[in-house]
């Protein structure tokens, strides 16, 4: 008996101490799917919310050896927009302390609108050409009007009389329907999406070698070499904000937006081949390669996100 009682005790303080004892955690496996499921979910939105920060300050103060035109550089703007929204006309001067308003700019996208082709201040613009196609006129039976050929019975009269002699400088009359002339409408250009943050569909902008790497201190592309006159290529569709050599060091230059986020620049051309508010294709030419305001015969190619220069390589490839 007393073995009994001592054994219920035993066994009642066991599972008193089992039930006041801490749980230990469930082991749950996941798989490698899984985990990078997650973690790819939360990359894309730091990416987005990285995207959707401007850094851009809402106003500029002008400082020494600063310009309109690289002030737009600096911040990715448009230097025509620059002025108006700061009520400043050509030739676009202004001074040091000036303070510039910038804020408003910041998802402006700027008029999508493409300007008539001609030449001005020693700009070549290439005209595109509208294409007028004649058809090819329906085939008629053919219409001889004369001579007429006539029978008439045997006799020994119808023999002796002249034959009728067709002259071989007359060529008989062919009566033929005219031609019609089809106009065709051009093709409506597809305008560059510039009120887009996206990253735009990049292309390498012309052929050659990278003979200088980008480098944010001291080179804000990289360089590609080549030879006189060699086309140069819009890296992307979009909208020429600048074409001319206002900005010191770039020799010739053209800056195409892409679009709220991207710009790209084409610096020491030999010649230009558009000119400002022109809507430009991926691919197309715009300029061609020379050495203005440089040493050597390259292409000095940048990429600005939000008007920072980035690497140009790890948006596109040669």
């Amino acid at each position: 008996m007393l073995h009994f009682r001592l054994f219920i005790l035993s066994l009642s303080i066991f599972i008193i101490s089992a039930c006041t004892s801490t749980p230990t955690a469930p082991v749950i496996e996941r798989s490698a799917g899984q985990t990078s499921k997650v973690m790819g979910t939360k990359s894309a939105k730091n990416k987005a919310t990285n995207k959707s920060k401007d850094w851009r300050p809402d106003t500029y103060t002008v400082k020494k050896g600063d310009t309109l035109y690289s002030i737009g550089l600096e911040f990715g703007y448009d230097y025509k927009e620059v002025a108006a929204t700061n009520n400043i006309n050509a030739p676009y001067s202004i001074k040091i302390g000036q303070q510039l308003k910038l804020g408003a700019l910041k998802d402006k996208t700027g008029d999508i609108k493409n300007t008539d082709a001609n030449t001005e201040n020693n700009v070549i613009i290439t005209p595109m050409k509208n294409e007028t196609v004649t058809n090819t006129p329906p085939k008629t039976p053919l219409v001889i009007s004369e001579p007429k050929a006539t029978r008439e019975p045997y006799s020994i009269e119808a023999m002796n009389k002249p034959s009728a002699v067709i002259s071989s400088n007359k060529v008989p009359e062919i009566k033929m329907a005219e031609s019609n002339k089809l106009k065709v409408e051009p093709k409506s250009e597809v305008k560059p999406d510039l009120a887009s943050d996206e990253d735009p569909e990049w292309a390498w902008p012309t052929q050659g070698k990278v003979v200088t790497n980008f480098n944010e201190g001291s080179n804000k592309g990289i360089d590609i070499a080549g030879v006189q006159g060699q086309a140069i290529n819009a890296s992307a569709s979009g909208k020429v904000i600048y074409s001319g050599s206002d900005l010191r060091s770039y020799g010739k230059l053209v800056i195409i937006k892409h679009n709220k986020t991207y710009l790209s620049v084409y610096a020491h051309n030999s010649k230009i081949l558009v000119k400002e508010g022109q809507l430009v294709t991926r691919g197309q030419k715009i300029a061609e390669m020379g050495n203005t305001d440089s040493d050597k015969v390259a292409l000095h190619f940048e990429i600005r996100q939000q008007g920072k220069s980035v690497d140009p390589t790890k948006f596109v490839s040669q």
